[in-house]
């Protein structure tokens, strides 16, 4: 192991941007791996880091790499309330304005490993704009852990697990109102997300960059044909 030497495994352009901006003011070497194909005991191995940080990552990591390294994540609840997939969306959805963004240190059980540390994290805006916003704080949470060299300590309280969303529950939903459609659109308004959509005969109509205005909402609506196949038979 070098304890100068550093891994952020992380995908999205914008973590890739929060690399490059907040990483020049860290001491240490830096390297990013910006996608799972090239995370690999091999390559790692080359450059023994002191900790390998994973904001943001989708994939499972395998265990030769976990039990080897010490591997910290960053999850957007105040564990152990929200351990579990999408939190962003959970969030809103609850009607949460703010949270915590929790760095924990990678465990056989999803989102429950002893935590490191907390920051606050508004959710106001959209989903990329909180993205972004949480991209940057990893580095506020990093820089305390390598500076304090910080022992994480276990969760304490009651565990709440949110489900991961799936694409079809980016449908209006039936009953709302202003405010919660509002926040439905904004919710699933980032780049690469499956955003806010109703389907009106043969034609999607997607809802993006919300404003609410009180009574009257605000939004770009992009409008797509479905082409249907005909059946042959």
């Amino acid at each position: 192991m070098n304890r100068n030497n550093y891994i952020v495994a992380a995908t999205k352009d914008w973590n890739e941007v929060a690399f490059e901006k907040n990483t020049s003011n860290l001491k240490g070497n830096w390297y990013l791996i910006n996608s799972p194909e090239k995370l690999t005991l091999e390559a790692i191995n080359l450059i023994k880091p002191r900790y390998i940080f994973f904001p943001h990552w989708s994939w499972i990591v395998p265990s030769d790499i976990t039990s080897n390294f010490e591997c910290v994540c960053f999850h957007m609840t105040d564990v152990p309330f929200g351990r579990g997939g999408t939190p962003l969306q959970n969030l809103i959805v609850r009607g949460k304005t703010a949270t915590k963004l929790t760095a924990l240190k990678m465990s056989e059980e999803l989102d429950a490993g002893p935590v490191y540390g907390k920051v606050d994290l508004s959710l106001a805006g959209s989903a990329q704009e909180i993205y972004e916003n949480a991209s940057d704080l990893v580095y506020v949470l990093i820089s305390r852990i390598i500076e304090n060299n910080i022992v994480p300590t276990e969760q304490k309280g009651e565990v709440v697990h949110f489900e991961r969303r799936s694409p079809e529950q980016s449908i209006f939903p039936s009953v709302c109102d202003i405010k919660s459609l509002y926040d439905h659109i904004r919710m699933l308004d980032a780049k690469s997300y499956p955003h806010a959509y109703i389907n009106y005969e043969n034609f999607r109509l997607e809802f993006t960059n919300a404003k609410n205005n009180g009574n009257t909402l605000e939004c770009h609506v992009t409008i797509t044909e479905q082409i249907v196949e005909n059946d042959k038979n």
